[in-house]
C-alpha cells in the first residue's frame, strides 16, 4: 500500500491549492480518508476527514475554505484549500484507515507535503 501526497507549494495568502494523494493497494471506498497538518513544533492536528458513506468533518479553523474529496477513477484523496491563510503553512499528511469501532485494523499515511502560504 502507498500513499503519495503532492501539490504543495508556496503561495500567497488568499490563493488556493489542491492537494492530492495518490493511493495503490487499497480500495478507497472502503476507508476513512483524512487531512492532516504538522506546524513546526507542533503535534499533527486533523483538518479534514471524509468518511465511507461520504461524510466529511472540518477543523473550525478550516471549514468553509477547505474541501476533502476521492475519485474512484484515479484511487486519489484530494484537498481544495482556498483563502488560504498565513496560519494554514505546515506539512499537509493524508491518512487512509479502517477498523471496528475504537480499533485500527488498516492505518496507512502518505508521506506529506509542504505548504507555505505568505502574508
Amino acid at each position: 500500500v502507498q500513499l503519495q501526497a503532492s501539490g504543495g507549494g508556496l503561495v500567497q495568502a488568499g490563493e488556493s491549492l489542491r492537494l492530492s494523494c495518490a493511493v495503490s493497494g487499497i480500495p478507497l471506498g472502503e476507508y476513512t480518508l483524512d487531512w492532516y497538518i504538522q506546524a513546526p513544533g507542533k503535534q499533527r492536528e486533523l483538518v479534514a476527514s471524509l468518511s465511507t458513506t461520504g461524510l466529511m468533518k472540518y477543523d473550525g479553523s478550516v471549514n468553509g475554505r477547505f474541501t476533502i474529496s476521492r475519485a474512484a477513477s484515479n484511487n486519489t484523496i484530494y484537498l481544495q484549500m482556498d483563502s488560504l491563510k498565513a496560519e494554514d503553512s505546515a506539512v499537509y499528511f493524508c491518512r487512509a484507515h479502517r477498523g471496528w469501532g475504537p480499533i485500527l485494523t488498516d492505518d496507512y499515511w502518505g508521506q506529506g507535503t509542504q505548504v507555505t502560504v505568505s502574508s
